[in-house]
């Protein structure tokens, strides 16, 4: 079997757990001021089974949702969530996590991927914002972008569109432009050097998250 048609296994990760070896990404990244109940955005489109926890209380979530700070969102089986968060749009897979750590419009925050795929799509021509995204193969960056990133043909990748982020993982940082992509094997690897993506490829990642290329 090759590495391209092995099954992706999912790894999940606690709400503060962080992978040995996985640095904060963007260095510079200022330090969100905590707001408790604060609306963020609400889930624009919403197919198939998908739960929101908040408040330690777990509930469906419907299109036209509010989604708030420290919400945390999973997805059933060949279901999506499309989620705007300002000028931000999120659009999750089938048998996904996150975690809205905290997010402030136009300026950025954290968030985790415990497990599943995601795409992360700020339009080009606005002001960066600083996100970390916490997932446990590493630590993406994220300023201003649009990229992918979840399992894919067997291992952990990352594709971006345009833009740039970098990756964190196994004591290695890479930075990853306007379409290249990397892989991570297994959580504690380091990240592959970026490469560019054929077609193909992106238009496979993207209809993991049900998003026609």
């Amino acid at each position: 079997m090759t590495r391209e048609n092995m099954p992706m296994r999912h790894v999940r990760i606690g709400r503060r757990t962080f992978v040995a070896g996985c640095a904060l990404a963007m260095g510079g990244l200022f330090a969100i001021p905590a707001r408790a109940n604060a609306v963020i955005g609400k889930a624009t489109d919403v197919r198939g089974k998908v739960n929101l926890k908040r408040a330690e209380k777990e509930e469906g979530l419907a299109t036209g949702a509010q989604i708030m700070d420290n919400d945390f969102v999973r997805t059933a089986a060949e279901s999506f969530a499309d989620l705007q968060l300002a000028d931000t749009r999120i659009l999750l897979g089938s048998e996904t996590e996150l975690l809205v750590d905290s997010f402030i419009a136009g300026q950025g925050g954290t968030m985790e991927l415990g497990m599943g795929q995601m795409v992360f799509d700020r339009p080009e021509g606005l002001a960066k914002i600083d996100l970390a995204l916490r997932t446990t193969f590493g630590m993406i960056g994220v300023r201003g972008t649009k990229f992918f990133a979840g399992p894919n043909r067997g291992v952990f990748a990352v594709f971006v569109e345009h833009g740039q982020v970098s990756v964190d993982g196994g004591g290695v940082q890479r930075l990853v432009g306007a379409g290249e992509g990397i892989e991570i094997a297994r959580p504690g690897d380091a990240p592959t050097q970026p490469v560019v993506w054929k077609e193909a490829r992106i238009v496979e990642a993207y209809a993991s998250v049900g998003l026609t290329r």
